[in-house]
């Protein structure tokens, strides 16, 4: 990724978090669009359709489509939804879910250049404030970031509605998040990174990626303990925000790194069956250790994940073939994935041992405790 020397951070124009703010959202959408196209995935829309067109009635803004069968952020699903939102006239797109549909909500509100708004039902990824959609084929394999020149127009976090979700959703979400700060600390020292705003960060950018990493360190063992009684606590409260605003402002103003090329590498072998923040917890030890970094202080993010239950080991992505790491390092080293943001020279080798030495490890750590 070619960097401008510019310094640049980039944030959704609104974001909302509180118990009720669902019923809120007719009050923000009205103040950008009349005609919604909603998208989202059967569960997500079946548990919040009642509020959401109660909401919109209030505020006078008319649904004039609702498509509950986004699956997968693909380029044909992304283009049908597309063909839909022209033929009825939209001039607002919300996208109602986990990452797959705010992605592709906000590739179609770029596509049709509409405004787009983001209703998460669940917490396992940070997509719903980011200028991106991560897109992949049909097989589920990563295919490319897709950039837009603005953020979202709302991001509206209902904590009533992501307790309902699994716990183990917001676990995924506390793996995909705590690669913000350690990716970002890679990009600050490599002077030739790009974020994800093709640009330098602020002074702030790093910043929010050390409270976003302190607040899953602090709170996260906790929260997750919490979600399983379906408890919104102040700690769940503080974990939802970090994944939902703070991990996504850092990432992107800041850059990622090897953690996240590692992971769309690892997309590529069919064994791995984990969850995309699964993975990229694991990726996260698999970064420090290219890094060098203090075996102490490895140890310590990689008991946090065994704590949380995140994985610490090939085992616990899926039924790996070691030998097609090969490939999947190869990938990771993709000239257009954002290895080149690691500020020393990674090759797809280092890439590979160093994977199978956190797979060590980490069997290690998780037999002695």
């Amino acid at each position: 990724m070619e960097s401008s020397q510019m310094k640049i951070f980039g944030s959704a124009s609104r974001y909302v978090q509180g118990r009720g703010a669902l019923d809120e959202l007719g009050a923000h959408i009205g103040k950008i669009g009349k005609q919604a196209l909603i998208l989202g995935g059967k569960t997500a829309l079946s548990i919040t359709k009642k509020r959401v067109e109660k909401s919109l009635n209030e505020s006078n803004t008319n649904i004039v489509a609702l498509d509950n069968t986004v699956r997968m952020s693909t380029y044909p699903t992304i283009d049908r939804l597309s063909e839909i939102g022209k033929k009825e006239k939209a001039d607002v797109i919300i996208g109602v879910g986990g990452g797959v549909a705010v992605d592709t909500a906000k590739a179609v509100a770029y596509k049709l250049q509409l405004p787009v708004a983001c209703v998460p039902t669940q917490c396992a990824t940070n997509a719903d404030a980011s200028a991106l959609s991560v897109i992949y084929t049909e097989k589920h394999e990563w295919l490319e970031y897709l950039f837009y020149p603005k953020n979202p127009d709302l991001v509206l976090v209902d904590p009533e509605i992501l307790v309902t979700a699994p716990a183990k959703f917001t676990v995924w979400g506390m793996g995909d998040a705590l690669g913000a700060n350690i990716e970002a600390k890679a990009c600050v020292a490599q002077p030739k990174a790009s974020s994800l705003l093709f640009g330098r960060p602020t002074a702030v950018s790093p910043w929010i990626g050390e409270l976003c990493e302190h607040n899953l360190l602090t709170y996260g063992y906790r929260a997750a303990k919490d979600l399983e009684q379906k408890l919104v606590t102040p700690y769940v409260e503080r974990i939802f925000e970090s994944i939902k605003l703070l991990s996504s402002l850092c990432a992107e103003s800041t850059g990622l790194a090897a953690a996240h090329a590692i992971h769309n590498g690892l997309t590529f072998i069919s064994g791995v069956k984990a969850n995309h923040g699964e993975i990229v917890a694991f990726c996260v030890l698999v970064q420090m250790v290219l890094e060098n970094r203090d075996p102490q202080e490895i140890e310590r993010i990689m008991s946090w994940e065994h704590q949380v239950g995140l994985p610490i080991t090939l085992m616990q992505l899926g039924d790996i073939n070691v030998d097609d790491l090969g490939t999947a390092a190869e990938k990771a080293c993709d000239p257009k994935d954002t290895m080149g943001n690691m500020p020393l020279a990674i090759s797809p080798g280092m890439v590979r041992d160093a994977i199978l030495a956190v797979d060590s490890w980490g069997t290690e750590f998780h037999d002695s405790h």
